[in-house]
């Protein structure tokens, strides 16, 4: 700071000594000429991320299968029914009429007369259903009842894999300035100009 308000004060006392020798017209007494010094840079390698990182998650669905087993699906029982009779169907002969004597009309040589006449015995062959096992309830019992059900299993559960990826950098250069430019004033010797 002291350096830059020095040599703003070099810089206007030269400024008013080139006014006055312009104006007056008389010889300089002392010359200077600025000296500019560039900005000084150097190159800094620095890590920078270029990935954040994270987690990568592979997810598995569940596996199901079918699964098949024998199942009761009704309770053994007793339930009753009725058995109807047995019947069978047998024939005998039995007789009709008794036969004998009887009275009936008859037509003789033209003639209409009531005739006593000598009958017969008739029989006849019928048929009669007779019960060989007469009618009963009988007592059942009914099994369980089995079938086949399918059900669905799981084979494997569901699976998650979890991938840590680490955040990733990459070396980058970049210039900064170790010293800022500047300009300053250096005291000159010009022959028949400026004198010592």
């Amino acid at each position: 700071m002291i350096r830059k308000t020095a040599s703003l004060a070099i810089a206007g006392l030269a400024g008013l000594g080139m006014v006055s020798e312009a104006v007056a017209g008389g010889r300089a007494v002392e010359c200077y000429e600025p000296v500019h010094r560039p900005a000084l840079y150097d190159t800094v390698y620095e890590d920078v991320m270029v990935s954040p990182g994270g987690q990568l998650v592979d997810y598995d669905p569940p596996i199901y299968g079918t699964l098949e087993r024998v199942e009761q699906i009704a309770p053994p029982r007793v339930t009753y029914e009725v058995v109807p009779a047995r019947t069978r169907t047998v024939y005998r002969t039995v007789q009709v009429d008794n036969g004998g004597y009887a009275w009936e009309w008859r037509v003789i040589h033209g003639r209409r007369v009531l005739c006593k006449v000598w009958r017969k015995a008739r029989y006849a062959r019928v048929a009669e259903t007779v019960v060989v096992e007469p009618e009963r309830t009988r007592r059942v019992v009914l099994p369980a009842e089995y079938e086949s059900v399918a059900h669905e299993v799981l084979v494997r559960p569901e699976r998650r894999h979890v991938t840590e990826i680490a955040p990733s950098y990459q070396r980058v250069a970049r210039r900064v300035v170790v010293q800022e430019g500047s300009t300053s004033w250096r005291r000159v010797h010009i022959a028949r100009h400026c004198q010592d």
